[in-house]
């Protein structure tokens, strides 16, 4: 990696690309020796980015498998996804410190990040402030089951746009909308348009998004970075990954 911060980098990404594309890869669903292969995939594909992280890690030996991941990834940066102080590793370029700002659980909002800072410090690890919200998918996901907290309703943005404001005022520096790994329904367009419209800082977009068209949805309405996981796991095809970062990254020269 570069001098340049990872945060700077996305940044960037989004005012070269217009918006960016970063695949979730779940060390629970993906094999250390499958890793390979599909990174060199996903890198060749388009892939701006990786987040490497899930909402259980049944996994043994996080840290390995980082190790691991980042031996493939080429120039593009991998940055944890945590589900838990667990998840932490001085291998991965970045850490979304997340805050579920959606919830009212107060170990989610702050307590589990009380114990992960010294740990993220100490390792020298990039935390890029972030406000995680979920929103309603239309079935109970992990992250919803985990955390033990409801999802903000899909159908009254007001009341995801004042989640939103809070997090800018706050000063996060990136809001994570979350539809939930391998959710029925998406982040409705109206919701990002919404928010996009309200607050300044940038919109990753992620959970339930099946294909080009309904990813490139979302960059239309307003998201700065559209993740995919499940879907491109299971397909594992060049072809497949390749479509996505097409739509994803087309809307710069509409």
């Amino acid at each position: 990696m570069s001098s340049m911060s990872v945060y700077h980098k996305l940044l960037e990404i989004k005012q070269k690309m217009g918006a960016g594309f970063l695949m979730l890869i779940d060390p629970d669903k993906t094999t250390p020796e499958s890793l390979p292969g599909l990174i060199d995939k996903a890198c060749d594909a388009g892939v701006d980015a990786f987040l490497v992280g899930g909402s259980l890690l049944l996994t043994p030996d996080f840290d390995a498998y980082i190790k691991t991941f980042k031996q493939y990834s080429k120039d593009k940066p991998v940055i944890i996804f945590p589900g838990g102080v667990h998840q932490i590793s001085a291998h991965a370029d970045a850490i979304l410190f997340l805050s579920l700002l959606s919830g009212r659980n107060a170990d989610h909002l702050v307590g589990t990040q009380v114990q992960a800072s010294p740990i993220i410090h100490s390792l020298k690890l990039e935390p890029i402030s972030t406000a995680y919200l979920l929103i309603e998918s239309g079935e109970v996901t992990s992250a919803e089951f985990m955390s033990g907290t409801r999802p903000l309703p899909r159908h009254k943005p007001e009341i995801a746009v004042a989640h939103a404001l809070t997090a800018q005022y706050f000063g996060f520096k990136l809001l994570y909308l979350e539809g939930g790994s391998g959710a029925k329904f998406s982040v409705p367009p109206s919701l990002i348009r919404a928010i996009n419209s309200t607050v300044e800082i940038p919109v990753i977009v992620g959970g339930g998004i099946r294909t080009p068209e309904e990813a490139a949805e979302k960059v239309e309405a307003g998201a700065s970075f559209v993740v995919t996981g499940t879907i491109l796991e299971a397909q594992n095809d060049s072809n497949f990954i390749q479509s996505f970062a097409s739509a994803i990254h087309q809307i710069k020269s509409d």
